[in-house]
């Protein structure tokens, strides 16, 4: 009888959804997945409550990877900044920090993109331009200096070097007497998003 009621009460609906017309326009995910008019407990049948979706901060973190999520922390807010020398970017980083900013997100250079020192003859016209030039570890010190790392996290998108940056950005944070632990943060080491959509890449796909 259940059974019943919910089909003619789906069938009513899907009538009145025909006589509506829809927007001209493909609805799709953007993976390009048909997404339909309506989804009810029919289409989940299969879920697993443990294996597809189980608690915040478990696996597979459907549910986001805190226990607490938004209710224990609200995301940082992190302007993408970066340009010129390490000791403008960090005024500005200062700059955006007593202004309430609560992260940081660092724009890197093409030449530190690509790997490339700044005196490089490859590296002509790049310089500091779409972001900060970052050549060694005084560089790093420069472009933190009076920002405490233990209390401040940092995101890096920096792809093919990044495990350079992310050298130098440990190695600093023992500098200023923080363990690895205390280190908190993101980095993007995406070689493929750099041939895809950037166009500044060191490795080819194939």
């Amino acid at each position: 009888m259940e059974e019943k009621i919910k089909k003619s009460i789906k069938s009513k609906w899907e009538n009145k959804y025909l006589k509506n017309k829809e927007r001209d326009t493909e609805f799709t995910t953007i993976s390009g997945k048909e997404i339909k008019p309506l989804y009810t407990p029919d289409d989940i049948t299969e879920l697993d409550y443990k294996r597809d979706l189980g608690y915040p901060g478990k696996y597979p973190f459907t549910r986001g990877v805190y226990n607490s999520m938004y209710r224990g922390r609200i995301w940082t807010m992190r302007l993408f900044s970066g340009f010129g020398t390490a000791k403008q970017t960090n005024e500005r980083y200062k700059f955006l920090l007593e202004r309430g900013q609560t992260g940081l997100s660092v724009a890197f250079d093409m030449s530190t993109i690509m790997g490339y020192d700044s005196d490089s003859p490859r590296a002509l016209g790049e310089v500091g331009k779409c972001g900060v030039a970052i050549d060694s570890l005084e560089d790093m010190e420069i472009l933190f200096n009076g920002i405490p790392l233990d209390k401040i996290t940092t995101s890096m998108t920096i792809n093919a070097p990044a495990i350079i940056l992310l050298s130098y950005y440990l190695v600093l944070g023992e500098k200023q007497g923080h363990s690895f632990k205390q280190l908190g943060g993101t980095i993007q080491n995406d070689i493929l998003k750099e041939y895809i959509a950037q166009k500044s890449w060191i490795f080819p796909p194939k």
